[in-house]
């Protein structure tokens, strides 16, 4: 089922290099959306899961979600509570992953690359996620990663970052002042 996601906070982007996650055997475009408890997202990522579930495993999907939503490798949808990462908590975390790369784009819709340093851990992003239920190795619950679309700065996850060309100081000079002695 579909889901768009506004104005979430972006974590672990592996938005334009696929990268394996937990020893998966295929690398992987991926990304996790952190979702305020409670709020307007949350409730859709609920109503979805609850709707792929009710879809896949019918009069089963409600005992079925007991069983698999404490299973990190079976549910993607997570409480940042339990967590140890910084920003996580009082947020729910989804995780969504695709084999092929997913679109990324500014504010008016032009498409970002890696090298534009726009979009990072920490940042804010509409999303495009796709959740489904599956029966593979087990029952379970996942997402796949459609599209993100930067929407502001926040800080970024690990205190990193990337400088920005304003950071440095002008040292352009003019040619008189150069030396060929």
């Amino acid at each position: 089922m579909k889901v768009s996601l506004k104005n979430v906070r972006l974590a672990f982007p592996a938005l334009f290099t696929a990268s394996r996650f937990n020893d998966q055997s295929d690398p992987k475009f991926s990304a996790s959306f952190l979702i305020e408890k409670g709020s307007e997202n949350d409730k859709t990522i609920q109503a979805a899961i609850k709707q792929v579930a009710k879809d896949k495993w019918g009069a089963k999907a409600e005992a079925t979600l007991k069983k698999i939503e404490n299973n990190p490798n079976k549910y993607a949808y997570k409480d940042g509570d339990t967590a140890d990462y910084d920003g996580y908590e009082g947020h729910m975390a989804i995780r969504a992953s695709n084999k092929v790369r997913p679109t990324v784009v500014n504010k008016d819709r032009s498409p970002i690359s890696e090298s534009d340093g726009i979009v990072y851990g920490g940042c804010y992003v509409n999303a495009i996620i796709d959740i489904f239920a599956y029966e593979n190795s087990g029952s379970g619950i996942s997402a796949s990663l459609g599209g993100v679309q930067f929407v502001k700065d926040g800080d970024a996850f690990g205190g990193g970052g990337v400088a920005k060309a304003d950071d440095f100081e002008d040292m352009s000079i003019d040619e008189q002042e150069l030396d060929f002695a």
